[in-house]
């Protein structure tokens, strides 16, 4: 009598609960974030509050800057619902303590960002804003003499 061979190709089945997970966590993100009607730009990255130096009891400012309702009070401290943060620095811009609040995010060119004081989102944003204005004059005045040819000297 011959016995049976076994198969020699294993699956793997906790990858395959994992890579579920993952995509029903997406799902759930998707339509929490569709509630609130705030788009997602960074679907990637992490937030964190230190709890030794947040003065949550005293302020707050944080849980009202949140757009989406990600931050919260819960018994004697601030909460996070990571599945509704979309790393926006509205906490980290609002916050009255540098390096209380720690947002890092990943951007679709694959950059990582790292905010904890709100100078370095001011920066960020500054940066930012000259580009799209220098690309705008570019738009407007491709050329040094299409700006001459419309703004003659002397006149």
């Amino acid at each position: 009598m011959k016995m049976p061979q076994e198969s020699t190709s294993q699956v793997d089945i906790f990858n395959i609960l994992s890579g579920n997970e993952e995509k029903t966590r997406k799902k759930q993100r998707q339509e929490l974030l569709a509630s609130t009607g705030v788009k997602e730009f960074f679907p990637e990255g992490k937030i964190s509050i230190n709890k030794h130096s947040c003065w949550g009891l005293e302020c707050r400012l944080c849980i009202k800057a949140c757009p989406t309702n990600a931050l919260y009070w819960k018994t004697g401290e601030v909460g996070i619902t990571q599945d509704l943060c979309v790393y926006c620095t509205a906490c980290v811009l609002s916050c009255m303590v540098d390096d209380c609040i720690k947002v890092e995010r990943k951007r679709e060119d694959g950059k990582t960002e790292k905010f904890s004081k709100t100078k370095d989102v001011m920066r960020l944003l500054q940066c930012i804003n000259t580009e799209k204005r220098a690309e705008r004059v570019r738009e407007v005045f491709p050329t040094a003499e299409k700006y001459c040819e419309r703004y003659p000297r002397g006149k």
